[in-house]
């Protein structure tokens, strides 16, 4: 019951107080105020007074309150620093001074629950005093202003138990006690007084969790541990700071008036729950400051800079620069008078948009260019006023009119902006004198909607063209004839025709041979027949798939005289003036080969029908026939068949060749045979030319005892000497 009596007192009311107004009490003269909540507070509009007396005269007495939202006035009123709806329905008031350290509780009827504290839950009370008479430690919350000056240690609150005896003291743990940083709070272990050491710093830490308990002299724990929580009030000690010293920003030219550049944004480390951290944003200087010092505002609160100018006075080529600069400072305190600011420039660029169309500086251009020419011919010139880094100022030029044949081209310098006329197929002065053309300029981008293309957006360009002398053309070009090989010399070949396409001019043209590879022709300069000075022959070197191609010029009288080329291609028939021959023309066998076979074959430098099929047919020489045998394999190919063996020597096989053509043409020719040695699939032919002689003297031998023996009979052959030592007759077989 005593406990009871000792928190009521702790707790008392204004009521209480005003019977011992003899008596001053430092503090609260009412600890306990009731404010009606209505649906929230309005701004600056006070919502009560407390009754603060420090007993002498309550000088240098600072108030905080617990819900940054509301402040004390000089006048001790209550007032919200913002239109305020969720307050909460329990705010505390804190007051000290040299000579007081007070706090009271105000308690908002009617208001949703913003935090569960209540100042009797704070210190542990309820309405149900009986169930909680067990707890008898009370720790109250406390609050201490940032960066205090000296003198320290500074009490800031108390700690009350009602079980206190004398054998027992108070201890206080936690951060900021005996945790890092140590020594910042201590209690006094007698009286329970809790007092801050140095001056602290909101923005380091803003708040301290500690624990307080009792223990007796030996250590042995009595009550609690309760918690003691400290939260540090804000100062406004800290300036709004930019992210970055300059900002960049683009508006287009044109834009309408609020058209948004870009967002500038502070940052305040003070208490984002007060006024400290609440800035504002204002422009202070433009530069430079044409055609108005307000082209510019920025949103006090969000930042954003929009244009004030009209539009069509944000015109890029009429402002004095395309780039403004902009000091903008950001205040903190709301913007009061006694807040704290930070700086930064911000730089807006005026872009371009494509708002004046291009116009040429000339409404006509001349120019004049040679026949047969190509190349630029004139350059364009047009001026435009706006940006040249962008595509609103660079040209494309076209023809509209006056080039049906396309001879003319047209394209951009992209250094400087001018049309190059260019003659892309060569004029021809014969045919047209003058060229008049339109041309027609637009930009890369579009105009704007209100802009459009004029009459000096467009061009003429005259073009006369000058005669030159030009050389005379063949027609045709190349010229084709059929001549047969062989045909007289002096014969007719071709006729050469030549025009000069200077018609208006009198002009008499010679022909001559400019390249002739066989040297086989010869042209009349005046009358340009081409006849022969040589046979043609279809088997030349000289001569391609049956053509032989020879170039001719045409000179004119000109002043300078001018020369064309033609081509004269002469496809040349055949006639069988080529014999054929064998191939190939060394045949060797094995001397102890069972069949003893040679294939060949018969080649004609004519074409066909004076080549193939050919007749290869043994030589007339008597005796052949009963050595070699000779059977037909193909139009081109025989086979020579031995019909009995030879010793290993060289023998010339007499064979006569014929081709098809009308009248065919017959080679005698020979077959050089060699009989080699042949041992494991190598062939040897290296003495057939010592064996010879060998094989001579036998041979005649046994001619003679045959005749001696037996009664005359004709000859097998007869032995014959070649050109070569090491060959002879194929026909000396026995």
């Amino acid at each position: 019951y005593a406990v009871e009596i000792f928190l009521f007192q702790v707790v008392c009311t204004g009521s209480q107080e005003e019977e011992e107004k003899a008596e001053c009490v430092p503090g609260f003269q009412e600890k306990e105020y009731r404010v009606e909540y209505s649906g929230g507070f309005l701004k600056d509009i006070p919502l009560l007074q407390v009754v603060f007396d420090d007993c002498t005269g309550n000088e240098g007495v600072e108030f905080e309150v617990s819900n940054p939202d509301f402040l004390i006035d000089e006048k001790l009123n209550l007032v919200p620093r913002r239109h305020v709806i969720d307050s909460g329905d329990v705010m505390f008031v804190h007051g000290v001074n040299n000579h007081v350290d007070d706090m009271a509780q105000v308690t908002i009827m009617g208001a949703p629950s913003r935090s569960p504290q209540t100042l009797r839950e704070i210190l542990g009370l309820s309405d149900m005093m009986p169930y909680r008479s067990k707890r008898s430690l009370l720790v109250p919350p406390m609050f201490v202003p940032e960066n205090q000056r000296a003198p320290f240690p500074r009490l800031i609150g108390k700690v009350i138990s009602s079980n206190m005896k004398e054998d027992h003291i108070f201890r206080l743990t936690g951060r900021g006690a005996d945790q890092d940083p140590k020594g910042v709070f201590s209690i006094n272990r007698l009286t329970g007084d809790v007092a801050v050491s140095r001056a602290l710093d909101r923005e380091a830490i803003a708040y301290y969790h500690l624990q307080v308990s009792t223990t007796d002299l030996s250590g042995k724990l009595v009550e609690g541990p309760a918690d003691l929580d400290v939260s540090v009030i804000d100062q406004n000690d800290n300036r709004p700071v930019f992210k970055e010293p300059r900002y960049s920003g683009e508006v287009q030219e044109g834009s309408p008036t609020g058209t948004t550049v870009m967002t500038m944004t502070a940052y305040d480390a003070d208490d984002p729950n007060t006024d400290n951290a609440v800035l504002r944003y204002i422009i202070v200087r433009q530069l430079p400051d044409k055609p108005s010092p307000n082209m510019f505002y920025i949103d006090p609160e969000r930042g954003d800079i929009v244009t004030v100018i009209s539009p069509h006075q944000l015109d890029r080529e009429t402002l004095p620069t395309t780039q403004y600069e902009l000091e903008i400072v950001a205040k903190d305190m709301a913007g009061s008078e006694v807040g704290l600011t930070g700086t930064a420039t911000a730089t807006i660029t005026i872009t371009d948009r494509n708002d004046h169309a291009p116009e040429f500086t000339h409404s006509l251009f001349q120019a004049s260019v040679n026949e047969g020419s190509t190349g630029v011919v004139v350059n364009l010139t047009v001026d435009d006023r706006d940006d040249p880094a962008t595509g609103a100022w660079r040209a494309i030029y076209s023809i509209i009119n006056g080039d049906p044949n396309q001879n003319f081209e047209i394209q951009t310098n992209l250094d400087n902006n001018e049309g190059m006329l260019s003659v892309v197929k060569p004029l021809d002065y014969e045919s047209a004198m003058f060229h008049t053309l339109l041309i027609k300029v637009e930009n890369e981008d579009p105009l704007v909607p209100d802009v459009v293309y004029g009459s000096s957006s467009t061009a003429t360009v005259y073009i006369t063209v000058m005669d030159v002398n030009e050389g005379p053309v063949f027609f045709p070009d190349p010229l084709v004839v059929i001549r047969r090989e062989n045909i007289p010399v002096g014969s007719f070949v071709a006729m050469l025709n030549a025009t000069d396409p200077d018609y208006l001019q009198t002009q008499s043209i010679r022909f001559s041979v400019l390249r002739d590879p066989a040297d086989w022709l010869i042209v009349n300069p005046f009358k340009g027949n081409v006849t022969t000075r040589a046979i043609l022959d279809r088997e030349s070197p000289h001569v391609h798939n049956n053509q032989y191609t020879a170039l001719f010029m045409a000179t004119d009288n000109g002043s300078p005289p001018a020369s064309g080329t033609g081509t004269l291609i002469i496809t040349i028939e055949d006639e069988n003036d080529n014999a054929p021959y064998i191939f190939p023309s060394v045949a060797r066998v094995c001397e102890d080969s069972k069949d003893m076979n040679v294939v060949i074959g018969g080649r004609d430098k004519d074409i066909h029908p004076n080549t193939d099929p050919f007749k290869i047919e043994l030589g007339k020489q008597p005796g052949l026939e009963k050595t070699w045998k000779i059977s037909r394999i193909n139009d081109t190919h025989s086979q020579i068949m031995l019909l009995h063996s030879l010793k290993k020597a060289n023998y010339n096989l007499p064979l006569v060749l014929t081709d098809s053509g009308v009248p065919p043409i017959s080679n005698n020719t020979e077959l050089k045979v060699q009989v080699c040695t042949c041992k494991k699939n190598r062939m040897d032919c290296s003495h057939a030319g010592s064996i010879q002689t060998n094989i001579l003297l036998l041979l005649g031998l046994v001619l003679l005892s045959i005749l001696c023996k037996y009664s005359f009979s004709p000859p097998l052959t007869t032995l014959t000497r070649t050109a070569d030592p090491s060959y002879q007759n194929a026909g000396n077989s026995r």
